[in-house]
């Protein structure tokens, strides 16, 4: 099947605040059996999923994508006043207008890592059901034994250090993350030290999280570098009226492959997103 990408049925979705947030959407030729929202991972630019979104074009979704507020150039970032809860009420008009233009079809959110962690924070009854990939908690001491014992100085010292110089996080440059506005990741950080995450910002999280009903399919794996079957467990323990499916895969299980945080949505990985995500999206 062919397809082309468009920026309709919208340019740019307006958020509550006024501002402009583009959406890249890839259709299929002819109708779509649904909608796919790609909801990115922090510090992962939109273009990382293109891959991913064209593949589902084929298949006859609609796939949207879009960047977080400010993420989009190194410029941006050192002006960009965001924080993850700004991206949060974004996301939410994102989906608002996405599922306005769906024509009534069925709308799955595929959250990646920090996009599995916001579904409570937007209008969840417009999805028909959520696939969240490499999606936990990120409290240190729930992070894989190969970076929980770094984490707290990168969140306590390097990070507020680097943002002050820079101006942004230039985790690119330092090679720990990738490049963040300086607001984002100093919420992010005072989630990461906290022992229940984000709600030391958001103490009505458990209740939000316990009203969100679509079905969910999790998914994750064993050799990702920073999720622990702990974080992703506590994570997802926090749907509780939520219909959970949960898949975790080892390099074993997948013919030797190493996924890591991100590596689901690269191109060699198609076949996976056959077998592994086309199964639960609605349409």
């Amino acid at each position: 099947m062919n397809y082309y990408t468009r920026h309709s049925p919208r340019q740019a979705v307006i958020a509550d605040d006024g501002r402009e947030q583009p959406v890249t959407t890839f259709d299929p030729d002819g109708k779509p059996r649904g909608v796919v929202l790609v909801v990115p991972a922090m510090a992962t630019r939109s273009s990382f999923y293109t891959p991913f979104a064209t593949h589902l074009a084929e298949r006859g979704w609609r796939a949207v994508t879009f960047d977080y507020r400010g993420m989009r150039t190194r410029a941006e970032m050192k002006v960009e006043t965001a924080d993850v809860d700004r991206w949060f009420g974004d996301v939410r008009a994102i989906l608002d207008a996405v599922a306005d233009d769906a024509d009534d079809l069925p709308v799955t959110l595929v959250g990646h890592s920090l996009g599995g962690q916001l579904v409570p924070f937007i209008d969840h009854t417009r999805l028909a059901s959520v696939i969240t990939v490499a999606a936990g908690d990120g409290h240190w001491r729930r992070n894989q034994p190969g970076v929980r014992w770094i984490a707290p100085v990168l969140w306590s010292v390097v990070a507020p250090v680097a943002i002050r110089l820079a101006g942004y996080y230039p985790g690119g440059r330092l090679r720990i993350l990738g490049d963040l506005p300086g607001n984002a990741m100093r919420q992010w950080a005072r989630w990461c030290l906290h022992p229940e995450y984000l709600q030391v910002d958001h103490p009505e999280a458990p209740s939000l999280f316990a009203e969100v009903k679509a079905p969910m399919m999790s998914l994750s794996f064993t050799d990702d570098e920073l999720m622990s079957a702990e974080s992703t467990k506590h994570l997802h323990d926090w749907y509780t009226n939520a219909e959970m499916i949960r898949q975790r895969f080892s390099p074993e299980q997948l013919d030797g492959r190493r996924m890591g945080h991100h590596g689901f949505f690269r191109a060699q990985n198609a076949d996976l997103w056959d077998e592994l995500v086309e199964p639960w999206l609605a349409g």
